[in-house]
Parts: structure tokens; sequence; C-alpha cells
């Protein structure tokens, strides 16, 4: 087993589970992917993903092919894993199972993962959300899929991972009106911008809003803002304002033991 550095939250210290929000330290991968880009839909060196990707593996004891992740949509699509997809990426948005050795795994770069879990009934899951995946619902979707196969709501819990906070994240007015056509109550995870025409928007907040609406009592957020925090994260806004032409992918997962 090689450890890489990565944060954990004590509501997933659960027996029989394993997880870890990897940062982008501790990888082979060079410029702007410097390390640990997982993102086979980069532009980064196949060869120094894959190497990533089983360095991430073998944090948990695991192969490389137990590493499950979607090719993500920013969906509602939560998909369960009977065993380990490998080199397989079916389009969804969350990975679902109840079965040891395989790696639930979420990627993002500012949008928020989620890993889940009901130790009692033995299921997990990790899930991806950008803005456009929890407004329709990616969360709900997820724990759906986890009571489909055996889990409890009120036995889940779940922590939101590293992803773009409220003061790193501007947005114009429509946006605040395309979350308001849904729900007029979710005008208050927008907070005033530095101008008239922009306001800040709660990524992390809304999530676990989203979770507790889906019967998660549970839930938190780890605290770590991608786009502020450069030295262990990546950041597809940041990468976007510096006119980079992409960027690299974390990687957050958990396992059954």
């Amino acid at each position: 087993m090689t450890a890489l550095p990565a944060l954990t939250s004590p509501l997933l210290e659960l027996a029989g589970v394993r997880h870890a929000f990897f940062t982008r330290e501790g990888g082979v991968s060079q410029g702007i992917y410097a390390s640990l880009n997982v993102g086979r839909g980069s532009s980064d060196e196949a060869a120094d993903v894959a190497e990533n990707r089983r360095r991430a593996a073998a944090h948990f004891g695991l192969g490389e092919q137990a590493l499950s992740t979607c090719y993500q949509i920013h969906s509602a699509e939560a998909l369960v894993a009977d065993g380990p997809w490998g080199e397989a990426r079916p389009q969804g948005d969350a990975v679902v199972t109840t079965m040891p050795g395989v790696l639930c795994g979420a990627l993002a770069a500012d949008c928020a993962p989620i890993l889940l879990a009901d130790a009692r009934a033995g299921v997990v899951a990790a899930a991806h959300a950008g803005w456009k995946g929890a407004l329709t619902g990616i969360a709900e979707a997820t724990v759906a899929a986890m009571i489909g196969q055996g889990a409890k709501a009120r036995d889940i819990v779940a922590v939101v991972g590293p992803c773009i906070a409220q003061p790193s994240y501007e947005v114009g007015l429509e946006f605040l009106d395309r979350f308001a056509a849904v729900d007029a109550g979710h005008a208050r995870f927008f907070a005033a911008g530095e101008t008239p025409d922009k306001r800040q928007f709660d990524l992390p907040g809304f999530v676990l809003s989203r979770l507790r609406a889906a019967g998660v009592e549970a839930c938190d957020w780890v605290g770590a803002d991608t786009c502020a925090d450069e030295t262990r994260f990546f950041s597809n806004r940041r990468a976007f304002r510096r006119g980079e032409a992409d960027f690299g992918r974390l990687l957050s997962a958990i396992t059954l033991t």
C-alpha cells in the first residue's frame, strides 16, 4: 500500500469503508498537469494518467483496474458497479457499489465530488456534482441508487470534497435566474458580487442542501477551495482565467474493505 497526500473526513471513518479526497500532489504528470492528474479525458500523456490512477488505487491496496470512474456528463445519472470497470467509462456522474474491491471514483476540478456510505448496509458511492448536475438532481439520484442497493437514507453519511467555494465562484444574474426558476428559495445560495450584475454562488452549500433534501442528515463539506489553493488542487476556473489550454482532474474515491 502506497499512501498519497489526501484529505479525509471523520464522518467517513467507518468500519469496512476507506475513502480519500486526493490532492494534485504525489503523481508523475508535468506542466499544467503536475502532478496527480487522473483525467483520462485531459490532454495529458496517457501513460502518466495511467500511472497516477495506479498510484491512487494502490493507496487503497488495490490494482488500477479496481478504480471505477464515469465519463462524466454533468447529469443526474447514477450507475451501479457490480464489479470493477477497469478501462470502461460508462456515461454518468455517480458510481454506486456493494462490492468490496470496487473503488468508486469521482473526478473534479472545481465541481463538487461527493463520497457517500451506508456502512451498516455495505453500500458506498462517489458522485460528481457540478452546478448543472447539482441542480438537476445528482445527489438525489445517488441516494436513490444506494437505497436501491439496500441502503437507508437515515444511515447514509455524505461528505462534499474539495471544490470551488463561494468567494471564488462569481456568476452573472442569468445564473441566479436559472436556479430561482426551479425554486425561489435557491436564491439563498447567492451572495452579492463585486458589481450589481454579479453574484457569488455557494456550490458546496447547495450540494449539502440537496443531500439533506434526499434524507441524508449526516453530511458535511471538507472546507477546501480548489480555485484558491493552487498548491493542492487543480481548478478549471483558475486555468480559464490564465488562458491555459487544459487542466488536471482531481480524484475522490471510496471503497468497501
